[in-house]
């Protein structure tokens, strides 16, 4: 069946846009909000108990326009659900995460200010994302300027994502506990694609003319994506490619024998010539917006929710934010997996980011 499409803002924004007074913390910057969760995923007649630790900003916040809540199963718990009937044992989610953040502030302020808790001795999987704030804030900079265009900003925001991605990836590497057997990276999908399908307020320097953003766009964030897979390649990580999972259909939309979604993904190894040129031009026409992502030719879901950015979820909420953080219990939602995929895997962002996610899971803990 079709979700129905819903009317996105069409506007690029920070991933949380609170006014400066909301900012936590004396070294939090303006608009960002820490969105802690921690949920074990109680399974009956199990005993033993392994953590699943996610680093991010809103995304594996599960934030969904709200200060003082997040979507329960936002992508790391719902990892954590296929990591509990994997291995028959609790999975507790820690998610120590802060909405607004760009990658720097997700690196220092989590992943370094909080390493404790990938330090703990019952964790077997380090999973972290970052870098989409640096990209939403260059585009919302980049949209605003009028005259002759710098697109500076762009470069710096895929500078300040590589050197944090390779940081975050060192330090992890150095510091979670030794018997962590999983550490994963996500990558970024492009929220708004359908909205940047229009010219630009400011002119190219040597053409004289306005740019489509979304041709300005597309070659950066391809590049922020296969540095995020390739150093993943390099410094033991996977590589979880939401770009593909988000952006490309279920089905042979081109006739080239392969599903979009796979044929999208980045090719361990391949260099970023190849791998920027599948993306931006090859299967170019294969790219969809994740508002209406296809998995038949007739039948969608609706991937992206009415914020234009951030992925829909299914469940409840837990508080997380404003007035406390949440650790709680639950039992699973779904206790078999035939495939490998929960029945709602392809239905809604988080539950095919965790998806994604769990394809790296090692047969036992």
């Amino acid at each position: 069946m079709n979700r129905k499409f819903r009317t996105a803002l069409h506007t690029w924004l920070p991933a949380l846009a609170l006014p400066a007074l909301l900012a936590f913390g004396s070294d939090a910057m303006a608009s960002t909000l820490n969105q802690n969760v921690s949920w074990t995923i109680d399974r009956a007649g199990t005993t033993s108990k392994y953590r699943v630790v996610a680093y991010g900003d809103s995304i594996y916040a599960g934030y969904n326009g709200s200060i003082s809540n997040a979507a329960k199963y936002s992508a790391p718990t719902v990892d954590a659900e296929y990591l509990s009937a994997l291995w028959n044992a609790d999975i507790e989610s820690v998610r120590r995460t802060k909405s607004g953040a760009i990658a720097s502030d997700v690196y220092q302020n989590k992943i370094v200010a909080e390493k404790s808790y990938m330090q703990a001795s019952s964790t077997r999987v380090v999973t972290f994302e970052m870098c989409g704030n640096d990209g939403l804030q260059a585009r919302t900079s980049f949209k605003g300027q009028t005259g002759t265009c710098d697109y500076t900003v762009l470069t710096t925001a895929e500078n300040n994502c590589k050197a944090n991605v390779a940081a975050a990836m060192d330090y992890i590497n150095a510091n979670a506990y030794a018997g962590v057997k999983l550490k994963v990276v996500s990558n970024l999908h492009y929220p708004g694609y359908a909205a940047d399908n229009t010219q630009s307020s400011c002119k190219d320097a040597t053409t004289g003319a306005t740019v489509k953003m979304q041709d300005k766009f597309l070659p950066v964030l391809a590049r922020m994506n296969f540095m995020m897979c390739d150093t993943a390649r390099q410094k033991g990580f996977q590589c979880a490619d939401n770009f593909a999972q988000y952006m490309g259909a279920d089905y042979d939309s081109n006739g080239d024998g392969q599903i979009d979604s796979d044929a999208l993904r980045y090719v361990n190894g391949e260099s970023q010539a190849s791998y920027v040129t599948r993306i931006t031009s090859t299967l170019r026409s294969t790219i969809r917006d994740a508002n209406t992502h296809f998995v038949s030719a007739s039948s969608s879901y609706d991937y992206i929710q009415s914020d234009d950015t951030h992925p829909t979820y299914n469940g409840s909420t837990v508080s997380a934010g404003l007035f406390s953080s949440t650790t709680g219990t639950g039992a699973p939602r779904y206790t078999t997996f035939t495939g490998g995929k929960n029945p709602i895997w392809n239905q809604y962002g988080h539950e095919r980011m965790g998806w994604a996610v769990s394809t790296f899971n090692p047969a036992t803990p």
